[in-house]
């Protein structure tokens, strides 16, 4: 086959003030923060990414901050909820953590003969805790033992007004139906298991959702290199959905698209990877920019918020030398 989608590579999500996303997802989480820039479309905010120790495809959620921005409405067209993966015997860890914590929960559930954990960041955005087997180990260094810690991503769901045309889609990425309970169908990809699931609510009726804070971006699945990736755009385009360009997002490359229902999707190459300009131990440890942006990063950093990142400390850093070439700009 001259394309393949393996799994999840990450999730995008909108966020409202930087500092208490990272207290959450770093700090109560236990993810690490593996990438610190900025939107690529508007530098004027942070694009954070946390995940694994290594940020692998996979692990990865990330969030645009936009302080003061409106909050968004969980609807049909959207990605309503990203699921976790934990250990199988973790949930009553996670539950008794998120307890103490003071975050937002639902009553435990089993799905699928798993237990499913309900909750909500600081913005409202939905999220849930999967208990099960899953080979991958997770971050090791964090402020969560590394036998209860999040092992990455296990799944989207997608609310949908009509079933058939995004489960058409999913057909033609490659996707199989696995299941249903209700109105819950769940589909797999690739080897199957945590990090390929995609779950479809038919929820006809429904209103449509609104994305600002508090919601979902985009879905990126992942593709094993730029060749594939070609092959996804020109089948995509064959398929008469409006497709973008490949768009060079420095640690993976890009193309977006709408399905049927609404939802924006991404698929996005596993090379070149969060290591390509950061060894492994100072991921997330400095702001790095795109080239095109690098002759204005004083002015970058001094608009961005600071954030306090626990186990680094205060982001961005900003040297003597840009301050002082800014002043006399």
């Amino acid at each position: 086959m001259d394309r393949y989608i393996s799994g999840i590579h990450h999730v995008t999500a909108l966020a409202g003030h930087p500092q208490p996303n990272v207290d959450f997802y770093v700090g109560l989480l236990g993810l690490r923060l593996v990438k610190l820039t900025v939107n690529f479309d508007d530098p004027g905010t942070y694009h954070l990414y946390y995940g694994d120790d290594t940020g692998s495809p996979g692990s990865l959620l990330t969030f645009f901050p936009w302080p003061g921005a409106p909050t968004g409405r969980r609807g049909v067209g959207q990605t309503t909820a990203v699921s976790f993966s934990i250990p199988a015997e973790a949930g009553d860890y996670w539950f008794e953590r998120l307890s103490r914590a003071g975050v937002q929960m639902e009553k435990p559930a089993t799905r699928f003969g798993r237990q499913v954990l309900t909750f909500y960041d600081p913005d409202g955005l939905q999220l849930e805790l999967v208990a099960g087997q899953d080979p991958r180990t997770g971050r090791q260094g964090g402020p969560v033992p590394p036998e209860h810690a999040i092992r990455g991503l296990h799944s989207v769901t997608l609310a949908q007004a009509e079933l058939e045309r995004t489960s058409a889609l999913l057909a033609e990425m490659g996707f199989r139906a696995v299941g249903q309970e209700g109105n819950r169908f769940r589909h797999e990809v690739g080897d199957g298991g945590p990090g390929s699931v995609v779950d479809i609510l038919h929820m006809p009726g429904e209103p449509r959702g609104l994305v600002a804070v508090g919601t979902v971006h985009h879905v990126a699945w992942r593709t094993p290199n730029d060749e594939q990736q070609v092959a996804w755009r020109e089948h995509i385009d064959r398929l008469g959905l409006r497709v973008t360009p490949v768009i060079d997002r420095q640690y993976f490359h890009s193309i977006y698209f709408r399905e049927p229902g609404g939802v924006l999707f991404e698929i996005a190459t596993d090379p070149p990877g969060m290591t390509w300009d950061e060894p492994p131990d100072q991921l997330g440890t400095d702001l790095k920019l795109p080239p095109w942006y690098e002759p204005d990063r004083a002015r970058i950093e001094q608009a961005l918020p600071p954030i306090e990142v626990p186990g680094v400390g205060t982001l961005p850093r900003v040297r003597t030398a840009d301050v002082e070439r800014l002043r006399l700009s």
